[in-house]
């Protein structure tokens, strides 16, 4: 009998995956009005759920790609697996494991979320006690650890790659479908993520993309979630933890800590010096 993992290819080249998917099971979430041109679905078959993405031509096939590559190379807790490929060269389709929560942050081509929205999952996520969103913040920091380990540099990640979930404060990270081995040179094409997170060599042509880049992306990311509200106002960590931020997002790739496992090493000791205040 045909599985969603044996028809993969034959899904993702379909002019009606939507409708084969639903010859294999409950289709229960569609995700169809993406910003990446991807169409992604929540499927139950006879074994379990499942995330299924597609990729309907050669531009999408090829972030489809990327990510199959990463996670060929990278395998940690926090980081979603997918558990089968197709590459049909114009296309490509991929599967994961569902995994239960919300992403922090979820645009489309027709929304743009307000992360200040008392009904966001941001908001919801940065209303957590320090400790939690310091233990995720930790997490986030350990799997790109292993990322950086592999050669890999973190593109387009942000708080929409983010999925939490809160009656487990489990966090996965998923659609790292940019990352790519470094260092590399930004071409004439923009480098692909959010404003919020970009570092200013991304920005500019010619410029060196390496694992200092992943450091000024983790430490925004920090910044981030660690603010009370959305206007970076209100940082809930302590000064000793905002330092070693600060460093890292310094404009000058030179001037921040030279691997994301420096950059990591100085963050846990701003808490250990937390930590330590507190038993005084």
């Amino acid at each position: 009998m045909p599985t969603l993992t044996t028809s993969l290819a034959e899904i993702a080249g379909s002019r009606d995956p939507r409708g084969m998917l639903d010859s294999l099971g409950q289709v229960f979430a569609a995700f169809e009005d993406q910003d990446s041109g991807c169409r992604s679905y929540g499927i139950a078959d006879r074994e379990k759920r499942w995330f299924v993405k597609l990729a309907p031509d050669a531009a999408t096939a090829a972030t489809l790609r990327s990510a199959w590559r990463l996670h060929t190379a990278v395998a940690h807790p926090v980081i979603l697996a997918p558990v089968a490929f197709t590459d049909l060269g114009e296309r490509a389709g991929i599967v994961y494991p569902w995994a239960a929560g919300s992403v922090l942050y979820h645009p489309t081509n027709s929304h743009r979320p307000d992360r200040s929205d008392p009904s966001s999952p941001i908001h919801a996520f940065r209303a957590q006690p320090v400790p939690t969103v310091a233990r995720v913040i930790d997490e986030i920091f350990d799997a790109h650890v292993a990322v950086a380990a592999t050669g890999f540099v973190a593109v387009d990640f942000y708080d929409g790659c983010m999925l939490y979930d809160p009656p487990t404060a489990t966090i996965r990270l998923i659609d790292l479908d940019h990352y790519r081995p470094g260092p590399y040179t930004v071409g004439t094409q923009p480098v692909p993520g959010s404003t919020r997170y970009l570092a200013p060599e991304e920005r500019s042509p010619g410029a060196t993309v390496d694992e200092r880049t992943t450091v000024y992306t983790l430490a925004r990311a920090a910044l981030i979630l660690l603010d009370e509200g959305d206007k970076e106002s209100a940082f809930r960590g302590t000064p000793a933890q905002h330092q070693v931020l600060a460093r890292a997002t310094s404009a000058d790739p030179a001037d921040r800590h030279a691997s994301v496992t420096q950059f990591v090493a100085a963050w846990r000791a701003a808490q250990r010096a937390v930590r330590a205040d507190c038993a005084d």
